[in-house]
């Protein structure tokens, strides 16, 4: 049994969802836990393995995993048959890994950098633009459903959980849309949805 520490309406939300994805509920307990936030409320839980307090933290058999994009190709590779990740050392693995080094390598910091308004030219130059990653999603998913092609995978998750914190920062373009839609009418992702409300609420 694995256990994923786990905060409602938090980066945590999208490694619930892919436990579901993957069919693993019945191998991996989620544990709630606290975590001090953005607006001050919350408070840091000192039962939660992370090193920071913060969420997510997977502890498989007394070794604990943080990083979000570590622990989604962590359970991928625990549990293959659900078919989330490609195989190993095939063309589409790779493609798939550098959606999702891409989305913590690139999407995170840009984002953050467009919300808190800073425009850098040495941050660009490294990192690249809002305008950069925008052109990378409307050019991906102007020709096909899904990051990797006709497939749903686990860099779909990943890549699309800013839009569900941030829809407002939506590109208004055909092929993203629908890929949101179809993206936020997963059954997952709406028993997901559902249940972080009603943790928030209780």
């Amino acid at each position: 049994m694995m256990t994923l520490y786990h905060s409602p309406m938090s980066r945590s939300s999208r490694l619930v969802t892919l436990i579901d994805d993957l069919g693993a509920q019945d191998h991996v307990d989620i544990h709630m836990t606290s975590i001090k936030r953005s607006d001050g409320s919350g408070a840091a839980d000192p039962a939660n393995p992370h090193p920071d307090k913060k969420v997510p933290a997977l502890d498989h058999d007394g070794t604990v995993i943080v990083e979000s994009i570590a622990i989604a190709q962590h359970l991928c590779d625990v549990f293959p048959d659900a078919g989330l990740m490609p195989a190993i050392g095939t063309p589409d693995r790779a493609k798939c890994l550098e959606w999702l080094a891409w989305n913590t390598g690139v999407v995170e910091p840009v984002t953050l950098a467009k919300v808190a308004g800073i425009n850098n030219p040495l941050f660009q130059s490294t990192f690249r633009g809002w305008d950069d990653l925008v052109e990378r999603l409307t050019t991906t998913l102007g020709g096909q459903q899904w990051l990797l092609g006709e497939t749903y995978s686990v860099a779909d998750l990943m890549v699309h959980s800013l839009f569900n914190w941030m829809p407002d920062l939506l590109p208004d373009q055909d092929g993203v849309r629908d890929w949101h839609e179809r993206m936020q009418a997963r059954p997952s992702a709406q028993r997901t949805w559902q249940r972080d409300q009603a943790a928030m609420a209780a």
